[in-house]
């Protein structure tokens, strides 16, 4: 048994301090789960408390018959795939996707001459580009892809997570992968080189047509590093395109939120 699933055994023999430490260990990575697959900050938030809710309310059932974080996972990607969606983001398939890629190039960014900034805008670009096209993947297909190729889980861990048998989570995970890989070969300059559209030529265009508020970024409003940008430049693979994204930290509201949830929980 490793601390977490000591501090959730407290948790569910009544220690409220306990079940407040649980909150804050999971937030952050059920927050992260939930921006890749819902797209937009604020939806994903709504769905991470909801989660949340939903966690302290069932640990009870948690039976240690896997890892705690892997019966979290299974939880939030089921409520995930059921998620209605409050902002009207729109849908998309690839070939919308495609005609939308291919407009609207600048081979310089006239927002600003800022580098600092530049460097926020295309990490926001490159961010808000490589979700959007998870969207473009039906929920099961997204949700099996973000497990098992962005979260690294095995066959039989992603089984576990979305209720399958690890063959069919294989097969799941090697069409959303097959259909990622076809899309961004064909058409994203960082992994095919080949390519034209690259993050920087989308600024301009992605501001003008709304897609990037530069003073309410959805993405990268909380980093700090300057040179993220060298990330997206050593990209070699379709998957580092995920994997170089930043880990979120769950936004404040939540650490306010937390004691309410334990204070109004009933069934742990």
């Amino acid at each position: 048994m490793n601390d977490l699933e000591i501090v959730v055994k407290k948790a569910v023999e009544g220690d409220k301090k306990a079940l407040e430490e649980v909150v804050l260990q999971i937030q952050d990575f059920i927050y992260n789960l939930a921006i890749r697959m819902l797209w937009h900050p604020d939806d994903a938030k709504d769905a991470t408390q909801d989660i949340l809710i939903k966690v302290i309310t069932n640990l009870s059932k948690f039976n240690n018959k896997s890892a705690f974080t892997t019966w979290v996972y299974r939880l939030s990607s089921n409520n995930l795939i059921n998620f209605k969606k409050k902002k009207n983001t729109g849908s998309l398939n690839f070939d919308q996707y495609e005609l939308q890629l291919n407009q609207g190039f600048s081979n310089t960014i006239e927002y600003t001459t800022n580098k600092a900034e530049q460097s926020l805008l295309i990490q926001e670009a490159k961010i808000g580009c490589s979700n959007a096209m998870l969207q473009c993947l039906n929920k099961e297909s997204r949700i099996t892809y973000i497990i098992g190729e962005i979260l690294e889980f095995n066959g039989y861990e992603g089984g576990i997570i979305l209720n399958i048998t690890p063959e069919n989570f294989r097969k799941k995970l090697s069409r959303a992968r097959k259909s990622l890989h076809n899309f961004l070969n064909k058409n994203c300059g960082i992994v095919n080189k080949q390519n034209t559209c690259r993050c920087h030529k989308k600024v301009d265009g992605s501001i003008k047509n709304g897609f990037i508020q530069p003073t309410n970024l959805l993405f990268t409003k909380n980093i700090k590093d300057d040179n993220l940008i060298n990330t997206i430049e050593s990209i070699s693979h379709e998957v580092n395109l995920y994997q170089t994204n930043p880990n979120y930290t769950a936004p404040d509201i939540f650490l306010s939120e937390v004691r309410r949830i334990v204070t109004t929980a009933k069934n742990v």
